[in-house]
């Protein structure tokens, strides 16, 4: 990765958390002792990103009390209208910035910096507008499933309650992580409508935007599905740890 390309991070991490069956925001759960959103921070930091920008929205002053560090920025999603408004909220806050944004979710803490790294140099290497961090699972229910043109390029993304039977036999499923390049995120996600199950503005839409304006675009599949593993519920938090006690004691 050539790191004279400034590089923007988009931390997603206004989510109530609504199966985690707390009053607590779902990124501030402790893995192991630690937030969830820690995890996130420290990958990101090791990017060596330029600059760091954090969405927050429920009991957001609980997030950027535990999070004092001057080197995030943080903004308010007010209303959760989506993950695209989520990021729409970004805009300002990177309104000068020249370069690639990668997008994170504060609820994925498994994903380590040297997926990242591979992730933003094939991104780089494709010369791509939009890149898609995606995975196999033998059961995606529940994920968004990653749509494909019959040249292997990417179609779209479409939720799991807005897909069809023929959709929802594709087991490569979105991670919610993506590198964008600047100009055309902020303008993708503004185009984005709410004419879907949930009347929200889902930022995968950006990608099916990106196919119908012709720009280039890429999927890098993760060989470790456990790295891309979101955290929705107590189970999902208890099986993280898991994961995490096996990497600290290898193999």
């Amino acid at each position: 990765m050539n790191r004279k390309e400034p590089l923007g991070i988009i931390i997603l991490a206004a989510g109530k958390g609504t199966r985690m069956k707390s009053t607590l925001p779902k990124v501030l759960h402790p893995l192991s002792g630690r937030p969830l959103l820690a995890y996130v921070l420290d990958t990101a930091r090791g990017l060596h990103a330029e600059r760091i920008v954090v969405v927050v929205g429920h009991r957001a002053s609980l997030i950027r009390a535990a999070f004092p560090e001057t080197d995030l920025i943080f903004v308010e999603q007010t209303r959760r209208l989506g993950t695209g408004h989520a990021v729409r909220r970004a805009e300002k806050a990177l309104a000068d910035f020249p370069g690639r944004i990668l997008i994170l979710c504060g609820d994925v803490p498994l994903l380590t910096e040297e997926t990242l790294r591979s992730f933003l140099g094939f991104h780089q290497a494709k010369k791509a507008t939009v890149s898609l961090l995606t995975t196999v699972l033998e059961d995606p229910s529940g994920y968004g499933r990653v749509l494909r043109n019959p040249d292997g390029t990417l179609a779209r993304i479409v939720e799991d309650r807005d897909a069809g039977p023929d959709e929802k036999s594709s087991k490569e499923i979105n991670t919610g992580v993506y590198c964008v390049e600047r100009d055309f995120l902020f303008s993708a996600v503004s185009a984005i409508k709410r004419g879907n199950a949930q009347k929200e503005y889902y930022l995968t839409d950006i990608i099916e935007i990106g196919a119908r304006r012709g720009v280039k675009m890429a999927a890098f599949v993760v060989p470790d599905c456990a790295e891309a593993l979101g955290i929705n519920s107590p189970e999902d938090l208890a099986g993280a740890a898991l994961i995490l006690e096996a990497r600290r004691h290898g193999p």
